[in-house]
């Protein structure tokens, strides 16, 4: 057992059980990370939070066994959104499955099996998770930027990542960025 899930929206709480390493097919690894990017887009348009829960912890078990039965897919042997279904289990995970398994991102990010813009994204929420300011201003709490790391440079930490400027970032979630 690595972990227990639980998904948290507002102030409501879903326990959906522990996240475990659990029987993959290796040879299948194409066919549930399609699955699984499949599963997490559609849910990310849904607004039902117990199928929501559930299908992410599921496709955090699948993305997990995979790299701990299959090891750490590389471009060379699935697509891109096949990196991206690995990508995205691991973000929308706990903060202790994010920050074990961020190590094999990095690696992945420099060898070009996942983007800049990917490693920023959960860079910012491990240090979200510990309670640090974030460094490229990606995450969002309370309906606020969360606190951001020398803001008078975020756009050329962004830049350097691929990320568009942060006031063009942040007017997607409906907020101005003040550097104060």
């Amino acid at each position: 057992m690595l972990s227990t899930f639980l998904y948290m929206n507002k102030d409501k709480f879903v326990y959906v059980g522990s996240v475990d390493i659990i029987e993959v097919d290796c040879s299948k690894k194409h066919q549930i990370l399609s699955e699984v990017y499949e599963s997490d887009q559609r849910i990310r348009k849904s607004n039902e939070l117990i199928k929501y829960a559930k299908e992410d912890h599921r496709n955090q078990e699948l993305v997990i066994s995979i790299i701990e039965k299959c090891g750490m897919p590389t471009l060379n042997e699935v697509t891109q959104k096949h990196m991206d279904a690995i990508w995205l289990g691991l973000q929308h995970s706990n903060k202790k499955v994010r920050k074990k398994y961020f190590p094999q991102v990095e690696k992945a990010v420099e060898n070009g099996d996942l983007s800049k813009q990917q490693y920023a994204l959960m860079k910012d929420r491990i240090l979200m998770d510990e309670g640090k300011p974030q460094i490229y201003g990606s995450q969002i709490k309370n309906g606020k930027l969360y606190k951001l790391e020398n803001p008078e440079t975020v756009n050329e930490r962004r830049q350097e990542m691929g990320l568009k400027p942060i006031e063009e970032y942040l007017k997607y979630f409906g907020i101005k960025y003040e550097t104060n």
